[in-house]
């Protein structure tokens, strides 16, 4: 992917021009600034000539449904999030320079959801129904190179429910214009690089490059490709010359080059190496394209499960949404970055994109970061799942949609599983058996390095999906129970969790007793009546849907067999829509290990207990209860013995883990003061935790997880707001309503507080606190300076935190 570019350092981008010279021959200029946006349909008579006077002036990405009220009567449903559709109207005028009327000039279209037409000059260019996957278009005859040119994108989001969750409306991920030369340049997606044959000691990369000639006597043309190392230096090149014959358009030239010593990507280590392709006539560079390179070899074992580079491991992954919280969908590096980090840091190793193609951005950190990705296409086919959703478009689209997410992201080396469905309606059914090896023989013919698979909530023998032969993996959502005698029901068969767990939680919530399982609901095609009348679930890791389980129980069998190459739980965040087990007011999922502001539920620190050598001593719920109340005290720990308690310095027991157990827990009767723990092995104190009984709120405390910002208008910083005590303790049962007032270069661009039942607007500068805890998202604009943020709340100490824009 030529983006990649965007991301290497100053003194790599010096010597790839040292070591080519200073003839660019293609250019990649980020075009999401200065559209103009109008929320609503416009009559046939402007579509050509667009009068843009009292149209809203804003950046992209841009997702117009996060601004708007929840409603359960909007068409979304709460299920797709309870936020408005409809159709939207962007607008952009450009001048092309000078220097490229003899060039070719594309747009490229990360991701707009959905149904989108685009316009240049009131030239029509396509429609891509689509909401997820990227596009191009050729803008090349159509430009005015004396002139403003007019660019103009229709977006219609307005056939709902289309999604079984939030999807977003608008062009709500990044938008490029490129350039590149008119005679001879790199296709687009235009290089497949794999690595057939690779050891410690050497490492073979096979490139294949697709050109595109359109002047066929263009004589002497070479490419060169070299491999570049993370500092800058070349690892192996290799010098073929290029052969242009009428009337072929598109050339296909295929390269090995032999690295020495390579450095293999890992989830520990994802070493990475760029490919510099260049195209160069007489000494004279037409093309320059980069692509992303991990050395690496994986292999699924039907008795082994999955190593990496030779090294068993399992995948422990989680699935998530494309939204970003209070953000909506419009995508964020820097919101996708933390997201990934605190999974990292709680020992995740693998995403899977739920449902649909990924923003390009996602791929391009999980390879940076570690990251094994389950890559996925569809959430249905042919059937319906809702009433407006992708099988209206599956039998005319499916295989340009398909062909173009394999494309793109076949370079990534953090893909390492292609799946071409979720839960298909279609599974139990005959046509299963004519699709399923029509979407697996259209990857094979793109990619054949990476197994396939499908997500079967029917994994059973009547799965004609699977009795097809068509997927490598056989992949199973949920179904724990079956894990044991997956090879009694598949002999010889490789296995994947593609989807588990579903546990439910509220963060900072608990009901009592916690040693007890409630199924919320009973069942899944029956409304659920019982439950908490404020719609919360306790975080105990004791609730489960009828059709899941809790996150404890699948682990305890997952980490049980080898066979079991890796799971994906469902999910790493709470997403908005899908609310469950609750309908409305409810308008988010409570599905997640981290909370939709990005606070950590508790079963986060059981997963760090297991998945990491960090030191874990978690000790919940809080200590603000009535006197008398008999409450369970649950403690995550590892790396010692035991854990001893203390109410008020008085030793409660001693517990030790028996068996498979992940947790420890001590039932109390409360009264006010400090729960102590101390963890210990071999009769040494390992780490001590305390939790103290809060007092009223009486300040507020700022917490950003960055001080500084670049000056780019899209960086950000999540400042954690507490509220406090005279002591400082966090009050964990604290409401207040917090206003923000900002000042200098930067901005709010959301907040939100982790409550899957609130409805106030995510684009305000007020937040309530939930269980002590809200947050502010800082945007920064596009100048070097200070921000201050000021937060205030009737009767409490005020806070401000001062960030630098640099």
């Amino acid at each position: 992917m030529p983006k990649v570019i965007r991301s290497l350092s100053l003194s790599f981008l010096f010597f790839l021009l040292a070591l080519t010279g200073f003839s660019q021959g293609r250019t990649v200029v980020d075009f999401d600034k200065g559209w103009s946006f109008q929320l609503g349909d416009i009559d046939d008579g402007q579509k050509t000539d667009l009068n843009v006077a009292g149209w809203r002036t804003l950046n992209l990405p841009h997702d117009w449904s996060i601004e708007g009220k929840f409603s359960k009567d909007n068409p979304a449903t709460p299920e797709g999030g309870a936020l408005p559709g409809g159709i939207g109207w962007y607008r952009k005028v450009f001048t092309v320079p000078a220097g490229s009327k003899d060039k070719q000039v594309f747009i490229d279209f990360d991701g707009v959801y959905q149904k989108s037409d685009v316009w240049i000059n009131g030239h029509h260019l396509g429609f891509r129904p689509n909401g997820y996957i990227s596009f191009r278009y050729e803008l090349t005859p159509y430009l005015k190179f004396d002139g403003p040119n007019t660019i103009a994108v229709k977006v219609d989001n307005s056939s709902q429910p289309n999604s079984r969750w939030y999807s977003g409306s608008g062009i709500y991920r990044n938008v490029w214009l490129v350039t590149t030369n008119n005679d001879v340049s790199i296709g687009h997606w235009g290089t497949y690089v794999t690595t057939p044959q690779v050891s410690s000691s050497s490492a073979t990369v096979h490139i294949q490059t697709n050109i595109n000639t359109n002047n066929v006597k263009n004589k002497n043309l070479k490419l060169v490709t070299t491999i570049v190392d993370r500092n800058g230096k070349p690892a192996g090149s290799v010098v073929t010359p290029v052969y242009t014959k009428a009337p072929a358009m598109l050339h296909t030239v295929e390269q090995d080059i032999d690295v020495t010593k390579p450095e293999l990507w890992s989830v520990e280590r994802p070493y990475l190496y760029t490919v510099v392709s260049k195209i160069v006539q007489n000494g004279v560079i037409l093309d320059r394209y980069t692509t992303p390179l991990g050395i690496r070899y994986f292999n699924f074992d039907a008795d082994k499960g999955f190593t990496l580079n030779g090294k068993p491991m399992k995948i422990l992954g989680v699935c998530d949404h494309h939204d970003l919280g209070s953000l909506g969908a419009a995508i964020n590096t820097r919101a996708l970055e933390r997201q990934l980090q605190m999974l990292k840091a709680m020992g995740c190793n693998g995403i899977r994109t739920s449902h649909n193609p990924p923003a390009p951005e996602l791929l391009d950190l999980c390879d940076k970061m570690g990251f094994i990705v389950m890559d996925e296409a569809f959430d249905c086919w042919e059937w319906k799942k809702a009433e407006f959703d992708y099988h209206v478009f599956f039998k005319e689209w499916h295989k340009r949609d398909l062909e173009d997410q394999v494309l793109r992201d076949r370079n990534h080396p953090s893909v390492m599983i292609w799946s071409i469905g979720n839960e298909i309606p279609q599974q139990s059914d005959t046509s299963a058996l004519r699709i399923a090896p029509e979407l697996a023989g259209i990857v094979r013919s793109l990619d054949k390095t990476r197994p396939i698979t499908t997500a079967n909530d029917n994994p059973g023998k009547n799965n004609k999906i699977i009795a097809s032969g068509a997927i490598d993996l056989i992949g199973y959502n949920y179904h724990e129970f079956d894990y044991a005698t997956f090879h009694d029901r598949y002999p010889g068969k490789k296995f994947i969790a593609t989807e588990t767990t579903s546990g439910l939680e509220t963060r900072g919530h608990y009901d009592f007793p916690s040693d007890s399982i409630r199924i919320w609901p009973t069942r899944w095609d029956k409304p659920f009546t019982e439950g908490n009348a404020d719609n919360t679930v306790s975080a105990f890791d004791n609730v489960r849907p009828p059709w899941g389980s809790t996150h404890e129980a699948t682990w305890k069998v997952m980490k049980k067999y080898d066979f079991l190459s890796g799971f994906f739980i469902w999910t790493g965040f709470d997403y908005l829509g899908e609310p469950t087990p609750y309908k409305w007011p409810s308008r988010s999922s409570f599905f997640g290990i981290i909370d939709l502001a990005g606070f950590p539920k508790d079963v986060y620190y059981m997963y760090q207990s297991e998945w990491t050598d960090k030191t874990v001593l978690h000790i919940f719920p809080h200590w603000n209860w009535t006197p008398g109340k008999i409450v369970d005290v649950w403690a995550y720990y590892n790396n010692a013995d035991e854990v001893e308690l203390f109410l008020n310095g008085k030793s409660v027991g001693i517990r030790k883990k028996k068996g498979d157990d992940l947790h420890v827990m001590w039932r109390l009767k409360y009264e006010p003061g400090t729960l102590k723990a101390v963890s210990r092995k071999n009769g040494k104190v390992v780490m001590t935790r305390e939790i103290h009984t809060a007092g009223k709120p009486a300040k507020i405390q700022l917490w950003p997880d960055r001080t500084g910002m670049r000056a780019n208008g899209k960086d950000l910083s999540f400042v954690t707001v507490r509220i406090l005590d005279s002591k400082g303790n966090v009050v964990p049962t604290a409401d207040n309503l917090v206003n923000f007032k900002i000042n200098g270069q930067g901005f709010i661009a959301g907040v939100d507080n982790g409550d899957e039942n609130d409805h106030d607007s995510f684009k305000v500068n007020y937040r309530k606190a939930f269980n002590g805890l809200a947050l502010a998202i800082i945007q920064a604009k596009e100048k070097r300076g200070d921000v201050s943020l000021t937060a205030t709340s009737k009767g409490l100490a005020p806070a401000t935190v001062v960030l630098h824009v640099k």
